[in-house]
């Protein structure tokens, strides 16, 4: 039975959309799978982790034949990607086994049955509801996702904490070493609540995203976010924890400031963590009279040293960082220039945008 027939994007576009989620190997091999139901003209397809499930659909398809199957999303991603563009793709379910055809390619994949799929229960009870358009959450999420934590123990700091307060949109993420905090203003008046999204949501949003106005509508449940956009819904469970108090970490008086072109300063910073040490990236910042110098050695006594002038006007001084945490901030804020704001060698130094106050980047000092 041919239940679907249509150019290779119309499949492999949606196709890309769901699998992010998918490991090739799983302990419970169905989640390695993707469902497809077709339906008419429209075909649905639905991946999920058991924490997270993306559904997105493509309309239009072809085919005389309803039905429903899953199928490895990996393998029929990457056949779909070796296939030409302009490639007629044709999908035939035939004794358990799903064919893909295209000119005089054959490919015959192993299936599981459909029934068998584990779909996310979508949580019942009081929600909250807000829009955005795709462009301003990317942004938000953006500023902010690389300071999570991968693998800590506090499980609550591998994720990104997610804050509606009044007519604000909060996003605040922390690795326990450096924070970053990014607000944005929103259209809705909602009660304050925290949520921690999973690590694993945020790089998905991230990717799937894009930079457009297009809306993107958020429900908010006791245990459970959902975003939808475009043709796609992305469901995900949320992290049960306390995150830490953000705005204590966020230091409020600092004495010194320091502004400085954004790129001159990420590529000086670039050049000088080539020499530092992969299990120890500290450089030395030293700061007098608008000048900056970054000071980074290794244990085979090699040694990088930048100058690049700066405004600066403040008491000198000399203090270590991770230059991974620098870089970080650097790569991921745009914009022209930045300001680097410290009390003295020994405290938090605070990293903002002039002329932005809705983005806040905490980084604590190193020895050196």
């Amino acid at each position: 039975m041919v239940i679907l027939k249509s150019q290779r994007d119309a499949l492999l576009a949606p196709l890309q959309s769901v699998s992010g989620i998918v490991e090739r190997r799983h302990t419970l091999p169905i989640l390695s799978n993707v469902l497809l139901e077709k339906q008419g003209e429209s075909l649905t397809l639905i991946a999920t982790d058991i924490e997270i499930q993306i559904t997105t659909r493509s309309e239009n398809v072809g085919g005389n034949g309803d039905g429903a199957v899953t199928v490895a999303a990996k393998k029929l991603q990457d056949i779909l990607r070796s296939l030409p563009d302009s490639a007629e793709i044709t999908l035939d379910l035939e004794d358990k086994r799903l064919l893909v055809k295209a000119g005089k390619s054959r490919f015959s994949l192993q299936t599981l049955p459909a029934d068998d799929f584990p779909r996310m229960a979508i949580s019942e009870g009081e929600s909250k509801s807000l829009s955005v358009t795709q462009k301003q959450f990317r942004y938000l999420i953006g500023k902010t996702q690389y300071a999570m934590a991968a693998q800590d123990v506090r499980y609550y700091l591998n994720g990104l904490m997610l804050m509606v307060d009044g007519k604000e949109l909060r996003c605040v993420a922390t690795d326990g070493h450096r924070l970053a905090f990014n607000s944005m203003e929103i259209e809705a008046d909602l009660a304050r609540q925290e949520m921690i999204l999973p690590r694993k949501t945020v790089l998905e949003l991230n990717r799937l995203l894009g930079d457009n106005d297009e809306p993107l509508h958020i429900t908010v449940g006791s245990n459970q976010i959902r975003f939808a956009f475009g043709h796609t819904v992305l469901v995900s469970k949320l992290i049960d924890g306390k995150f830490p108090d953000y705005e204590r970490v966020i230091p409020a008086q600092l004495a010194n400031h320091m502004i400085a072109d954004r790129q001159t300063l990420h590529s000086a910073m670039s050049r000088a963590a080539i020499l530092t040490n992969d299990k120890f990236r500290g450089v030395r910042i030293m700061l007098a009279d608008n000048v900056l110098k970054i000071i980074a050695a290794n244990a085979e006594q090699e040694e990088a040293q930048e100058e690049i002038e700066v405004k600066y006007d403040g008491a000198p001084m000399d203090v270590g960082f991770n230059v991974t945490y620098l870089l970080d901030v650097f790569n991921n804020l745009g914009g022209d220039e930045v300001q680097w704001s410290f009390n003295d060698a020994n405290s938090s130094a605070l990293i903002t945008v002039p002329g932005n106050d809705r983005f806040k980047y905490v980084v604590m000092p190193m020895r050196i």
